[in-house]
C-alpha cells in the first residue's frame, strides 16, 4: 500500500488545487484563529465544496466547544475532525459519538513516554496523529515546522494506526516513512514559502516523494471502522 498523504492548512483554491492535482488523500482546513492558516466558515465551505469527491476533508480544531464544532460541520461537512488541543480521551469519545464522523487525535511527542499516551485513546479516536511537541512559548499547538526524534515511535509502530507530522518536508519525508512506517503523513509548514502561504511546487514534490514509498498492506494498521460500519 502507499502511505496516505495529507496537506494541511490550505487557505486558497490555488493551494487546494495543487494538493488535489498532486494526489493528496486528505486536505486539511484549520479552524484556529491564532493560526496563520485559519479559515472562516464561509471560506471553509467554498474550499470543502471544491475538494469534495477528490480528497477527504479534515477539519482541524483546538479545544473547540460543541457550538463551534456544530458550525464547522454545518458549513464544511468534514470527513474527519482532527483534535489538536488538550482533548481528553473522554472528550474525544464524546465528540466522536456526537458528530458521527471519523475523529483523529493529535498528540505532541518528544519522548517514547509521550508516544505511549496514545494507548489511552484506543477506545475513542480512530487515528492518532503524532506531532512534535511545541516550544513552551509557542502560540500554535502544531504547524511550527519542528521535527522530533522519530525513534520515539519505535514502541508503537505496527501496533496502532497513526499519522506522522512535525517538520516534514519534500526532502525528509521518504526517510521518515522508512523509519516509522506510518499509516499516513501530514504536512503544513514544510510546503510553504511563508507561514500560511502554500507553495505549489513544494506540495507536488512532497506528494511525489510520498507516493514513491510503498509497503505491504499488512504492515500498517488502518483506522478502525466507525460504529455501525462493517
Amino acid at each position: 500500500m502507499t502511505t496516505k498523504a495529507k496537506i494541511c492548512g490550505l487557505k486558497t483554491l490555488a493551494g487546494l488545487d495543487a494538493a488535489l492535482d498532486g494526489g493528496a488523500d486528505y486536505v486539511g482546513l484549520v479552524f484556529f484563529p491564532k493560526s496563520p492558516r485559519h479559515v472562516t466558515l464561509a471560506e471553509a465551505a467554498e474550499l470543502a465544496g471544491h475538494a469534495r469527491g477528490r480528497a477527504k476533508i479534515v477539519a482541524l480544531t483546538v479545544d473547540a466547544d460543541d457550538a463551534t464544532l456544530d458550525g464547522i460541520v454545518a458549513h464544511a461537512s468534514p470527513d474527519v475532525l482532527q483534535l489538536h488541543g488538550h482533548e481528553t480521551p473522554r472528550r474525544t469519545a464524546e465528540i466522536r459519538q456526537r458528530i458521527g464522523c471519523e475523529v483523529w487525535k493529535a498528540l505532541p511527542v518528544a519522548t517514547p513516554a509521550d508516544a505511549a499516551c496514545a494507548e489511552a485513546y484506543s477506545g475513542s479516536a480512530d487515528l492518532i496523529l503524532f506531532d512534535a511537541k511545541p516550544p513552551k512559548d509557542a502560540v500554535l499547538p502544531g504547524g511550527n515546522g519542528l521535527a522530533f526524534d522519530w525513534t520515539a515511535l519505535d514502541a508503537v509502530k505496527g501496533r496502532l494506526p497513526f499519522m506522522l507530522s512535525g517538520g516534514l518536508t519534500p526532502d525528509n519525508v521518504a526517510e521518515a516513512i522508512r523509519m516509522t512506517t506510518p499509516w499516513g503523513v501530514d504536512v503544513s509548514s514544510g510546503v510553504e514559502s511563508a507561514p500560511g502561504i502554500k507553495d505549489a511546487a513544494k506540495i507536488e514534490a512532497f506528494l511525489r516523494a510520498v507516493k514513491q514509498i510503498k509497503y505491504h498492506a499488512q504492515t500498517i494498521p488502518s483506522p478502525r471502522p466507525l460504529r455501525g460500519e462493517g
